[in-house]
């Protein structure tokens, strides 16, 4: 079978296209006929590409939009400003349409809109968002546009894919039935993922997010890692590559970044294109876990976004599309009927003020397969990791671990609980012993608790050990004598 050449045109060109060189191994009908096969991508470049070349004129420039007249292009297509073509940009300055108003296409800009002016030639390059992704991905720090930024050769045989593909139909998922291990025993104990899960990690600032988001991507048990830094600091990217990540990590991983100072389109497009690259790596057998850091810098993104283009605020300043948004983009990962492979995802909910009803939090909560809160109280006293496991849940656990997993744990869940209930009395020595033997179980069992969730989050602990420790501890539950509770106590 001959080698297909790179889609070009006269009329127009796109990056991701010319840099794309697509092979035709022999194909699997049955991949082909659901709809996975390697072609398909391609299929659906080609069928977002304009088959004509489409020109406006830039009429005003308001705040982040440009005001193009006479763009016959739909709403999602990417378009180029020719005279703006540099070193950077030799195809010119890229921007997206995201709204039309009247006989005007409202354009937002990739880059800066800086040097724009009346009159300016606007040239659609797609209709629809394109990439182009594959293996030698793996170990690079990528823009949102899929190029290197970490100063390493180009990439090479990449593959065109869609970076806003039709939703996933409800019955082509498989069923959630294993472990996903993250080296993390309070999440593989007490809250544990299963391949092909969506989880939210709710965090306020400073809590060790990034610390527990390296850890889980070095230790974790999946094929292949896509990490998606949304919005961060551009001194936090470094840092999280290098001290959380590590070479160790970096090695089966796929970095894409988008810092807070670039434009909210290129922020969005970096969530996409993430999304695309697990995506890749799925179809092919592989499981990805996905993890992004930060659903909420991929909503105030899209919020920009839909007031740009003149939807109405509602809810905080939020617009429609951006719960519409995240819908999307959060659904996409999971597990597919008659594949081997898998996306589990986790995205981390930043909740302003520790807020976790504000609008973002409140609505991944409702899409997500399970949350995992971190407390700032927990990692004030210094517990690390600082996972509330009273206040988080799996809602695949039970289907993910034996039975003798789910008593321990429901075992110790209740101790912990009973052990909040009484906290402030025992810490003030109010607590007289003896008033519940349960709960006088429970004040015992603390310290131990205690032990088995905090970690070292540099050491790898292995999941069968964890689970051991698990039992151990649910028997002494059951059968150890009350603790002596402090002096003041035994006063009364």
């Amino acid at each position: 079978m001959t080698t297909p050449q790179p889609i070009t045109g006269t009329a127009l060109t796109s990056p991701a296209l010319t840099n794309a060189a697509p092979t035709s191994p022999a194909l699997n009908p049955d991949r082909y006929a659901q709809h996975t096969g390697l072609l398909d991508a391609a299929i659906s470049t080609v069928r977002a590409i304009q088959p004509i070349q489409a020109v406006g004129r830039v009429v005003a420039v308001r705040g982040l939009s440009v005001l193009v007249r006479d763009l016959p292009a739909p709403v999602g297509a990417t378009v180029r400003l020719p005279r703006l073509a540099g070193p950077h940009a030799p195809r010119g300055e890229s921007g997206e349409v995201v709204g039309l108003a009247g006989d005007h296409a409202v354009v937002m800009m990739l880059g800066q809109a800086v040097g724009i002016r009346t009159g300016d030639e606007v040239v659609a390059l797609q209709s629809a968002k394109t990439a182009g992704v594959g293996p030698s991905m793996l170990g690079r720090v990528l823009s949102g546009l899929g190029e290197p930024v970490d100063g390493g050769p180009g990439l090479h045989n990449l593959f065109p894919q869609s970076l806003d593909p039709a939703p996933i139909r409800a019955l082509a998922r498989g069923r959630i039935n294993q472990p996903m291990h993250t080296g993390v025993r309070a999440i593989d104990l007490f809250n544990t993922l299963g391949r092909g899960q969506r989880m939210g990690l709710f965090a306020g600032p400073g809590v060790g997010k990034s610390t527990l988001l390296g850890a889980i991507t070095r230790q974790c048990a999946a094929d292949i890692n896509v990490v998606a830094l949304i919005g961060e600091r551009g001194r936090e990217v470094k840092d999280f590559i290098e001290h959380s990540l590590g070479p160790q990590g970096l090695a089966r991983t796929v970095v894409v970044v988008a810092t807070g100072d670039e434009s909210p389109l290129m922020r969005i497009r970096a969530a996409m294109l993430a999304c695309a690259v697990a995506e890749f790596f799925r179809d092919r057998g592989k499981h990805v876990m996905l993890l992004m850091d930060s659903v909420t810098r991929f909503a105030h993104a899209q919020r920009q976004v839909g007031l740009t283009a003149g939807e109405p605020p509602a809810s905080k300043g939020y617009t429609p599309s951006v719960f519409a948004a995240m819908a999307r983009l959060m659904e996409r990962a999971g597990q597919l009927e008659g594949l081997g492979g898998s996306i589990t995802g986790l995205y981390t909910v930043l909740v302003e003020g520790d807020d976790m009803t504000e609008p973002v939090a409140d609505a991944a909560r409702g899409i997500l397969d399970g949350h995992i809160m971190l407390s700032r109280g927990l990692a004030q006293r210094g517990h690390f990791p600082a996972i509330d496991v009273l206040d988080s849940v799996s809602r695949v656990a039970n289907d993910v671990t034996d039975s003798q997993h789910q008593a321990a744990r429901r075992q110790l869940v209740r101790s912990m609980a009973l052990y909040r209930e009484v906290e402030d009395l025992v810490q003030i020595g109010a607590y007289a012993k003896g008033a519940s033997p349960e709960t006088d179980l429970a004040i015992a069992m603390h310290p131990r608790l205690t032990e088995l969730l905090r970690q070292d989050l540099s050491a790898i602990d292995p999941f069968d050990k964890a689970r051991a420790r698990l039992l151990t501890l649910a028997g002494q539950a059951v059968t150890l004598p009350p603790a002596p509770t402090s002096h003041a106590a035994n006063r009364r």
